[in-house]
């Protein structure tokens, strides 16, 4: 087994790990979006329809008309439900593929420990037969 690939592996699993914290940080952030725009809706639905209504464009509250601010809100709900949607299919997709990672990761790390007792194993076995020769040598020079 080759050690860069190992960590190569590894450095993918990390990578997956990244993409997948910065999908749920957007799809909070969406959620934070959505519940204000919904609050926003709630407020334009209780409005008389000679209500006065504002937007803030850039540092000037220009007048809008009711109908306009609900249908601009309206579009706004629809378009960041959408975007969740897309998120939250990024979010399976990367979920699923660093499950798939991890496990590689974990079967490589298994092959690598098996792979250490077998050395291990040989090494003390060898160490037994040079053991056993020496004692054989040194018995042979006392005869």
């Amino acid at each position: 087994m080759d050690m860069a690939k190992f960590e190569e592996e590894v450095n993918k699993l990390k990578t997956l790990e990244k993409d997948r914290e910065k999908y749920f940080t957007s799809r909070q952030e969406m959620e934070m979006r959505l519940t204000e725009s919904r609050n926003v809706k709630a407020e334009l639905d209780l409005m008389d329809s000679d209500s006065k209504v504002y937007k803030l464009i850039g540092a000037v509250l220009v007048r809008q008309e009711l109908e306009e601010a609900r249908s601009t809100v309206e579009k706004r709900l629809e378009f960041i439900e959408s975007e969740i949607k897309r998120v939250e299919s990024s979010i399976a997709d990367v979920v699923k593929k660093s499950t798939e990672q991890r496990e590689k990761v974990m079967n490589m790390q298994k092959a690598f420990q098996v792979l250490a007792q077998q050395q291990a194993a040989a090494a003390q076995k060898n160490k037994s037969s040079l053991f056993v020769s020496s004692f054989r040598i040194s018995f042979m020079f006392f005869l």
